[in-house]
Formats: structure tokens, C-alpha cells, sequence
């Protein structure tokens, strides 16, 4: 989800953004606007009115709740101007504090983090990993002021994480493991203290996850010959996760973690031709990022496959003799129980394989199937849902609901509707598009690992790069960010943007359950400032963003039981700095709307160089806690562009979790 992946020319921290690797012809969406809006409804503002009207009046009257919170007329604080300070600024009656930045030990022999950059491979591994992301808070014992906060480190800046930035080749090989154990997860145990700041404990639960762990595979793909490695020859094991983006949680109270870009951490062998499109599909070959830790890259030259094994060359007599086949037990969703320090992570294959962004729940029914979003963080790629076999029932868990269960991809139609296609083997449409189509599958586990071939196949809608998702807890409507798709050359009347480098964001209804198969759909917001452009505009209200409201390349999402929709940005390096012809936007932010009145107040500015990304509150929406990941990321060794969060020149820029508060106590934003 960073800004580097916005734009093919512009590389912020060195890593080369993956290309499309979409070969497929099917339908995009902007040509889909084309089709299901007309200029006339655009320009006098009346997309909205059309909008409630094929949905049957749901995004303007969505139902009531017993809350007290629950959809208040307004939002309660005044908007705060975009700037470019280097520092956190929130609305005046809140403070936001910095806390658990990259570095901070928190287990072990509780490593102190230096200043200078010194520490080693070994002291990462008990620290706070790299470039905070999706975060969960687990409230113990139901209590808002004590539980787990739990994280996703993206990846690293090898020109912050190291104290002079990466060696030259060959590489020490504890610079590599230092950034291996920067990346995963963490699990801090906090409580707030008598002074109504939030501390750290360390009384055994907290914890590291790293691309070292080992992990079990799990679901339909699990055995398959397109997962062996000579680590697990009979494909059952694989270690780390990697790029882990947006995060997600369960019902019965495990965090899930997402693989967004995990294609560029790899060196394929340039010898294999044609490319598996297990590899080519996801761009594994020809992507030539700066993120793997093999021989090519590092200059590391060791029997020690927790680091060679990134290098996938068909060395051994077949796929159980070497590691040809890693790249494969990446992209999934993993589940961990945060409770258990001692848990094995499982990869769940029979939620599809792809650079999962994040992943959205639907509040679980009893007696329902559960359902769960994910957004493809690609250009010109797919979104795509689970529903598992089973009913939820109390006492179920990922075994019994996350292992079964149908994937789907979406169809967004011209009438605004949509359909979700199954990525099913042994489904009927399933079977009959295949027999119609040069792409074919073997097995359930084939259709899985090609997820997706499979939604190319099927007919699915491209989109503007599919991030974060939020459902409306109440009414079980779903927000998607499309943060932005600077390679479309398009031009419509209802969408009058050559490129979509500002990004939308789309909402729909399913057609009664959370399980069904048809939808529909319209745009809450695109983003931009430019009025003659129609960059920014809220089409359920008519009216353009503000001063107080304009942003772009949303991504970030959060829709709380206030009411509250929390949008946060990722853009561009020239969207901040005002040198890109999108306008100029100010540092990343973070933004509060009202769906159903189009209310849009920013509420949040982050540093220099930043993004804004993850937010969950405590169950009494009293305390919120953020992310702020890659703070001067156009920092070169000793030169940092920030020195946030300690704001002492010279000093180190850092990734770390903020916590906000309201000044007299009370639910944040309202």
C-alpha cells in the first residue's frame, strides 16, 4: 500500500513498483462509469439521486441502532488545514502521542534501540519491527484500558534501518537478518496508567513474528505439489510472512494477517521458459525489486536456506530438493491467536493467493456462513470475497470456518449492479467458462495458487487498485478504497479524468444476506481538488470537496459504530510536496466522514514523507490508535528528510503507532 507502487516513474525509497501483470481483456471499471452514468447527472450533481435510487433509498436511510453513538447529525470537531509540518497535528481538543515506535524492545533480553542504527539482527527480532500497518486492538477482559495491540510491519528502508545505510556486496549477513526479523507482526501487551497514558508490559504475552517463524499450511492447497519445497517436501510447512499490509480479525479472536507485495522479494531463475504463471501472474519474474535476500541481491553466498531459498533456481532433481517453488507459499491470508505467544501461524489457502492488501469481516451471525473481503493491491486487479461452508456457531474457529468455504472475484455491471463469480473447481459456471477459455486448472489447490488466472477467466472487473475495505456494522454495506491507477488513459463523461491518479472510493449492498452472489453498487467519493476536473467530488450530495475535506489516493479504512467512516491517504511523494499536476495535498492524512450525509472533515495530518495507515479504537471509542509508517522516506543514509517522531534534528526517522485522545475524555470524532 505505499506510495511508491502509485507511480511507474517515481521510486521514493528504492524499490521498483510491481508492473501490471493483468493479461486478461476483461471489462474495466472506468469504462463500466462510462457506461452507467451520463455527463448531465455528473455536472448538475445528481449522480447521488440516481445512486439511492437503484439502491433502493439504503445509502440515505440505512436503519437505526440501539447506540448512543450511532449516527449523530455532525462530527464534533473542526476540520484542520492540510500542511507539511513534521509532526502529528489532530483538531484542537485531541492530543496524539507518539508510542511503541520501530526499534522499541519489547521482549527478550529487551534489546535497547540505539540512535546510531547499531543494533543488530538478533536485538530486531525482540524489538517493534519496520513500517507499522494493520493494527487490532484486543481488549482483555472486555476492558478498554487494558489489552493487546497488535500490528503488521510492511517492510524497510535499508537506508534508515541500517546505521549507513545497506554495505556495499557482498553484504554482512546480519544486515540481511535484521531485515527479515524488521518485518511480520507484533503483540504488545498495553494498559493505560493512572495518568491516563498508555504503557507497555511485558508479562509474557508479548511477541515477534518474523519471515524467519515457521507456519503450517492449512486448506485446499495444503499437499500440493505447487507448494513443495525442500524445506517441506510434502508441502504441509513454509517460514515468515512478508508484507504484510492492512490486517484483519475474527470473531472468535484471532488476528489475520495479509501478504500484499511479497513478488519482489524473490530472484527467479531467468533460466525457466516459459515462466509458471504461478511466477509470471504475479510478476515473480522479469519484477527485479530490491527486497530478496539472495545471492543476486545481497552478494550472500551461504548454505543457509532461510536466506537462499529467496533465490528460486531449480537446482535439486525436482521441487523437493530445492525452492523453486517458495514464491507459491506466499500471498495468503494468516491466521495467529494473539493470546497463544506459543501459536503456530496458519496460511490459509482456501482464502485465495494474491497481494492481499487486508481483510474486511462481516460482523458473524450465528447461524450464517462468515464472510470476509479482500482487495487485490494491484493495478488493474480484482476484489474478491469468502464465504465459508459452515454456519458460525460460538465456539467455532479458523479450522472449522476458514479452511472451507467459496472465494469469490466481483463483477461490477454497467446498471449498477454486480455479481460475485466462484472460483470453485467443481462449479458448474465455473467448469463452463473453463471449457470456453485457453486458461485451465487441475485441481481446486491449481485454481487457489492461480487465483488470479481464475478471476481472469471468470470475467472479473479490474480495478484501480482495490486496498482497504470497511463494513458498515449496521447496515453491512462495504466501502473499498481504488486509491489510484496512474497507467489509465481514459477520458469518459460521466469520469472526466485522463488518469485516475487521485483515486475513489466505492460502496455496494449485497442482495440481502452478506453471503449472496449479486449486488449492488455506486461511488461514494473521488478523490482530487480540482474542480474544473472533477477530481474531487462527493456524487451523493452534489457538491465538491473543500479546503476542510479535498485529499488523494485514499487507502486506509475504518467504519466505527459512532457512524464514522475513517479514510487515510497513501500518496505520492509529488502529491505532498505539491510538484505533481494532481494539485497539491499536503502531507498524508487522515480524514472522518458521515456517509450518509457525504460530511467529509480531515481530521489528521501526518510528517513528513509519511503514510497514514491502520486505525482501530477501544471498545468505548475513547482512545483510537494509528499508524504512521515510512516518516522520511526520501531520506538517504545521514541526510533523513525526518526526525519524527523525536523531532531532535538529526535524529533518525522512525515508524510508530499514535495514540489519540480527547482532551475532556470523551468518544473520538463526535
Amino acid at each position: 500500500m505505499n506510495s511508491k507502487f502509485e507511480q511507474p516513474n517515481i521510486v521514493l525509497d528504492g524499490n521498483i513498483p510491481e508492473p501490471s501483470a493483468n493479461p486478461s481483456d476483461n471489462r474495466h471499471f472506468a469504462d463500466i462509469i462510462q457506461a452507467r452514468f451520463s455527463r448531465r447527472a455528473m455536472l448538475q450533481g445528481s449522480l447521488g439521486v440516481a445512486a439511492v435510487g437503484f439502491l433502493g433509498g439504503t445509502l440515505a436511510a440505512c436503519g437505526g441502532d440501539s447506540s448512543s453513538r450511532r449516527r449523530k447529525a455532525s462530527l464534533g470537531f473542526e476540520a484542520i488545514p492540510a500542511g507539511r509540518d513534521d509532526a502529528i497535528v489532530v483538531p484542537e481538543g485531541y492530543t496524539a502521542r507518539a508510542f511503541l515506535p520501530w526499534g522499541t524492545p519489547i521482549l527478550g533480553s529487551m534489546p535497547a534501540y540505539m540512535e546510531d542504527g547499531s543494533n543488530t539482527g538478533a536485538d530486531q527480532a525482540e524489538q517493534m519491527g519496520s513500517h507499522h500497518d494493520g493494527i487490532h486492538y484486543f481488549p482483555i477482559d472486555g476492558s478498554s484500558d487494558h489489552g493487546l495491540l497488535v500490528m503488521n510491519h510492511e517492510y524497510v528502508d535499508k537506508k534508515v534501518i541500517h546505521a549507513a545505510g545497506p554495505s556495499a556486496r557482498p553484504r554482512p549477513l546480519d544486515e540481511v537478518r535484521k531485515e527479515m526479523n524488521a518485518h511480520g507482526v507484533s503483540v504488545v501487551e498495553i494498559q493505560k496508567g493512572a495518568n491516563g497514558e498508555w504503557e507497555m508490559l511485558n508479562n509474557g504475552q508479548n511477541r515477534r513474528i518474523t519471515a524467519f517463524t515457521e507456519m503450517e499450511i492449512t486448506g485446499p492447497a495444503r499437499g500440493s505439489e505447487l507448494l513443495v519445497t525442500a524445506f517441506s517436501p510434502n508441502a504441509t510447512r513454509t517460514r515468515g510472512t512478508l508484507n504484510n499490509c492492512g490486517s484483519g480479525f475474527t470473531p472468535w479472536g484471532t488476528y489475520l494477517i495479509s501478504e500484499e507485495n511479497w513478488a519482489g522479494y524473490f530472484h527467479p531463475d531467468a533460466s525457466i521458459d516459459p515462466v509458471p504463471r504461478e511466477l509470471a501472474r504475479y510478476s515473480v519474474s522479469g519484477w527485479q525489486g530490491n527486497f530478496w535476500y539472495d545471492a543476486q541481491e545481497g552478494g550472500i553466498v551461504t548454505s543457509d536456506d532461510n536466506f537462499s531459498r529467496f533465490l528460486t533456481a531449480a537446482t535439486g532433481a525436482d521441487a523437493s530438493e530445492d525452492f523453486r517453488n517458495e514464491p507459491n507459499n506466499f500471498g495468503w491470508l494468516v491466521e495467529f491467536d494473539p493470546f497463544d505467544p506459543n501459536s503456530v501461524p496458519k496460511k490459509r489457502t482456501a482464502m485465495g493467493r494474491f497481494a492481499h492488501e487486508g481483510v474486511v469481516p462481516v460482523p458473524a451471525v450465528v447461524g450464517k456462513p462468515v464472510v470476509f473481503y479482500s482487495g487485490d493491491d494491484s493495478t488493474n486487479e480484482y476484489i474478491y470475497k469468502y464465504v465459508s461452508n459452515a454456519n458460525y456457531e460460538e465456539g467455532m474457529t479458523g479450522d472449522d470456518l476458514l479452511d472451507d468455504g467459496t472465494l469469490y472475484v466481483a463483477r461490477f455491471n454497467d446498471d449498477g449492479t454486480g455479481e460475485w463469480l466462484a472460483l470453485d473447481f467443481d462449479d458448474v459456471d465455473f467448469q463452463a467458462d473453463m471449457s470456453e477459455s485457453p486458461i485451465k486448472f487441475t485441481s481446486q489447490a491449481d485454481v487457489l495458487v492461480n487465483t488470479r488466472s481464475a478471476a481472469d477467466m471468470r470475467g472479473a472487473t479490474p480495478m484501480d487498485r482495490p486496498e482497504w475495505g470497511a463494513v458498515n456494522p449496521v447496515t453491512n454495506e462495504v466501502y473499498f478504497t481504488l486509491t489510484n491507477n496512474s497507467g489509465r488513459q481514459y477520458a469518459d463523461e460521466a469520469n472526466p479524468r485522463v488518469l485516475n491518479r487521485t483515486g475513489h472510493i466505492i460502496r455496494w449492498n449485497e442482495d440481502g444476506e452478506p453471503a449472496a452472489t449479486t449486488f449492488s453498487w455506486d461511488i461514494f467519493v473521488f478523490g482530487g481538488r480540482d474542480k474544473l476536473h472533477l477530481r474531487g467530488y462527493v456524487p451523493g450530495t452534489g457538491t465538491f470537496l473543500t479546503e476542510e475535506n479535498f485529499f488523494a489516493s485514499p487507502d486506509g479504512l475504518l467504519y466505527d459504530d459512532s457512524g464514522i467512516l475513517w479514510i487515510q491517504t497513501d500518496m505520492s511523494g509529488g502529491q505532498q510536496d505539491g510538484s505533481s499536476a494532481d494539485g497539491d495535498f499536503g502531507n498524508n492524512q487522515m480524514l472522518a466522514a458521515i456517509p450518509e450525509t457525504g460530511e467529509i472533515k480531515r481530521f489528521l495530518v501526518g510528517p513528513m514523507d509519511c503514510e497514514v495507515t491502520g486505525v482501530v479504537l477501544t471498545p468505548d471509542h475513547k482512545t483510537m490508535f494509528i499508524n504512521i509508517q515510512h516518516p522520511g522516506d526520501r531520506s538517504e543514509p545521514g541526510n533523513f528528510t525526518s526526525h519524527w517522531p523525536s523531532g531532535v534534528a538529526g535524529a533518525r526517522p522512525r515508524s510508530s503507532t499514535v495514540v489519540i485522545t480527547k482532551d475532556d475524555g470523551g468518544v473520538i470524532g463526535l
